[in-house]
């Protein structure tokens, strides 16, 4: 004969566990499925996550290609002061001509302008 009481059988889940045992179980499921869920978001778009990073490293590769830029025209700026030291007068004469706006005595300045279509 069975000891146990209707209210001792109904707190009995079917695979013959208590249903306190269960509604636990089933509370700590969903409590470490939160935190796993929040570890996943913290590493995805936290602060050092892979968004950040991912933006961190194209803003680190658009710098590198600035700087890249730099050097080149500090290189190229560089010759140019070298030539104008050396006072090479093809140099210094281009210079003027091209910053200045200077001519030699007998050349003629032609300045064109862009004249807009009137309107119909």
């Amino acid at each position: 004969m069975d000891t146990r009481t209707r209210d001792d059988k109904a707190r009995v889940g079917h695979d013959g566990m208590p249903v306190v045992l269960h509604r636990r179980r089933s509370v700590i499921t969903y409590v470490l499925l939160f935190f796993a869920l929040a570890l996943v978001l913290d590493g995805v778009a936290g602060e050092r996550g892979w968004i950040t990073n991912r933006r961190d490293r194209r803003q680190l590769e658009q710098a590198q290609h600035e700087v890249q830029q730099m050097h080149i025209q500090n290189a190229v700026l560089r010759e140019e002061a070298q030539r104008l030291q050396r006072a090479d007068p093809a140099t210094i004469e281009d210079l003027a001509r091209r910053e200045l706006g200077f001519i030699k005595p007998g050349e003629k300045m032609f300045i064109i302008r862009d004249v807009q279509k009137p309107a119909r």
